[in-house]
């Protein structure tokens, strides 16, 4: 069984071309794309790509923004609304970014239960935000106590490369408003399931995509949970629509010799 994966923020927005392409001049003609949105469009082209080469998922997921690109490859987020819809979000979270400053920090090789009791202890808003690995978790949070929190944590801590503190409180007022505008959006029945990453369920229905996407901000990434939904359903192989290989390298703490992760460069190679 194939599955497809989407990463998020902290991967490389790539070349796009085609169908792609073009939804992306008529949203922001000859400028630059927003970050989120150039990671979204490059993971959508990827995907067609992949598609072009004969690789059809079984199922999708994605992680944080990639959630987008999976409702996409669902076949339940039509192109234009994703765009705009990612456009949004970008804008959105940089504006709470702004008034709130925060930010997000890796912890490798510490007990991701030792890291969840740090958080819920600390002063301030800090939260365990994306549950990756069985040895990687991401905390997110106020500055101030993001350093509290992570000073009782063991293990090697490694700063993202984010505008703010996503998955967290700090994001509520992005979160209501992106609410809105997913409510104006038409979600078709999605043709393959998606995994949602909050809550690792299979999403067989538009409606449960939509709250899926309007959820997610502010709710951990919960990949070990849709790692083991994919395991569970006897998924053996998993394809990155991304740039970087982030989430191939992370299925190597899952230690499955049994599932073979590839990076959409090395499919397409």
């Amino acid at each position: 069984m194939r599955a497809v994966v989407f990463p998020g923020q902290g991967t490389a927005g790539g070349e796009v071309s085609g169908e792609v392409a073009g939804a992306l001049r008529r949203r922001v003609g000859d400028g630059d794309p927003p970050y989120q949105l150039s990671v979204f469009a490059g993971s959508v082209d990827l995907f067609y790509r992949l598609r072009e080469a004969g690789i059809e998922p079984d199922v999708v997921a994605g992680h944080s923004l990639g959630e987008y690109a999976a409702a996409h490859a669902a076949g339940s987020l039509g192109l234009e609304d994703g765009v705009r819809l990612v456009a949004e979000r970008d804008r959105l979270m940089t504006e709470a970014a702004e008034k709130v400053p925060g930010g997000m920090v890796a912890v490798i090789g510490a007990d991701p239960d030792a890291v969840g009791r740090a958080v819920g202890e600390a002063e301030g808003i800090v939260v365990a935000a994306n549950l990756n690995t069985p040895r990687q978790t991401v905390v997110s949070g106020e500055k101030e106590a993001l350093d509290g929190a992570l000073e009782g944590i063991k293990g090697k801590k490694v700063p993202l490369r984010v505008a703010g503190a996503f998955h967290s409180p700090l994001m509520e007022g992005a979160a209501a408003r992106m609410e809105k505008l997913l409510a104006g959006v038409e979600f078709a029945e999605p043709e393959v399931p998606m995994v949602g990453a909050a809550s690792g369920e299979e999403l067989r229905t538009a409606r449960a995509i939509r709250a899926a996407l309007r959820e997610q901000m502010l709710l951990p990434v919960r990949w070990v949970a849709v790692m083991e939904r994919f395991f569970e359903m006897g998924v053996d192989e998993i394809y990155e629509a991304g740039e970087d290989g982030t989430l191939t390298r992370m299925l190597r703490d899952f230690k499955r010799r049994d599932v073979r992760g590839v990076a959409a460069k090395e499919a397409l190679s």
